[in-house]
């Protein structure tokens, strides 16, 4: 079934003109997706092109690729009904409910959500949000503007072993006063600069969930083994912005004295590094990203963070939910999916928004201005340039 825009409009509650849902008098018809990629730049970040596609509630009317190999063979894969080589054509022939903008490059997601904006659309996006803070800036106030509502692939953060772990040791007090947040990258030949923005972004999406929004950060960046000066800006080897660093150490301040932490430098690239050590006064949780999209948890209980010296182990986090969202490509985002869903009908921000996507950002950001200011830097950043650009 078509929706018009009329007809959507008239039977949307609670959603000011912009905020399209089904209407109430037919209790199964479907929001109209369309989905923007390029397979030569960006791609379709980790299948976001598929997070439509076994829906009941969703049908994915198109799909715009500017690389005609890659159009047909994502559109397949993702049940569009007609493909596109201009993403702007589409959106201004389909008119759709729904946009997913799928590259995981940076350099065009502005773009891309600004004319999904224009067109009335709620959405979908791949990390990391931006360049940097004056194009997330603009992004949020878009869609803001239009109560739209839009979310970001976060999707460790909705795992459900995640979020039992914040359960346990924000509420329910596991391992005792919150003291530090410890997160380091993949390490791999991206270690430094793009390791902060690619895998770091997951990080501190993950610092902010269970301390709070920092209020400053301090930073140190190398270049093999020197201090990395402007002279160091490069490309990435995707298009994310301009970086600097083969090395780096983060310090943040969170809300009641705890501190976080993060690094990456060029290494052996070993994965099972990556991820969240939360310490408090009763212990460690360990948190660990799997490359397939799973999560592993453990607590130690131990005051003195010492495993093997006391008779302390690692054990599963107590009443560990079992972990099945993320086994597979086409449910990796349902909790996403499914909470925005939610928000559009019940007209509240969902719980991954791009809000989100910009804080986290902002931690990226903070790291570059405080190396090269040589100190502390406030947060939320007065300067939303990128700092390696002024």
């Amino acid at each position: 079934m078509h929706i018009t825009r009329r007809g959507f409009l008239a039977t949307s509650a609670g959603l000011l003109a912009a905020g399209r849902m089904a209407a109430a008098e037919d209790a199964s018809p479907k929001l109209r997706a369309c989905i923007i990629g390029d397979t030569k730049m960006g791609g379709y970040g980790h299948d976001l092109h598929l997070a439509w596609a076994h829906r009941d509630d969703v049908e994915v009317v198109g799909l715009a690729d500017p690389d005609a190999g890659g159009r047909l063979r994502h559109a397949g894969r993702a049940k569009a009904q007609r493909v596109y080589t201009d993403y702007r054509e589409m959106l201004e022939t389909e008119k759709p409910d729904l946009v997913t903008i799928a590259p995981r490059t940076t350099v065009r997601h502005a773009e891309y959500l600004l004319a999904a904006a224009a067109c009335g659309a709620h959405g979908f996006m791949e990390k990391p949000m931006a360049v940097d803070l004056a194009e997330a800036d603009a992004m949020i106030e878009a869609v803001e503007a239009k109560r739209l509502k839009w979310a970001i692939a976060f999707n460790w953060r909705t795992a459900p072993v995640i979020e039992h772990a914040r359960r346990l040791v924000v509420e329910e007090g596991l391992i005792g006063e919150l003291l530090e947040a410890r997160g380091r990258g993949k390490e791999d030949h991206r270690g430094g600069g793009e390791d902060l923005i690619v895998l770091g972004v997951h990080v501190f999406d993950l610092m902010r969930f269970f301390a709070g929004d920092p209020e400053w950060c301090m930073a140190d960046v190398a270049v093999e083994g020197r201090p990395a000066t402007l002279a160091d800006v490069r490309e990435a080897t995707e298009p994310l912005g301009p970086i600097f660093g083969d090395a780096l150490h983060a310090v943040y301040g969170f809300p009641n004295g705890v501190r976080g932490y993060f690094a990456s430098r060029q290494t052996d690239g070993n994965a099972g590094r990556w991820g969240l050590d939360l310490y408090g006064t009763k212990g460690i949780v360990i948190i660990r990203f799997e490359t397939q999209g799973g999560t592993k948890a453990r607590v130690l209980r131990d005051p003195a963070w010492a495993p093997g010296m006391g008779e302390a182990a690692c054990e599963p986090l107590p009443d560990i939910p079992a972990e099945t969202e993320l086994a597979g490509a086409p449910d990796r985002y349902a909790a996403i999916t499914n909470d925005l869903i939610a928000a559009i009908r019940e007209d509240r921000a969902p719980k991954v928004s791009l809000q989100d996507g910009r804080a986290a950002h902002e931690m990226i950001q903070a790291v570059f201005a405080a190396h090269l200011r040589g100190g502390r830097v406030a947060m939320p950043l007065a300067e939303r340039a990128h700092p390696l650009k002024t």
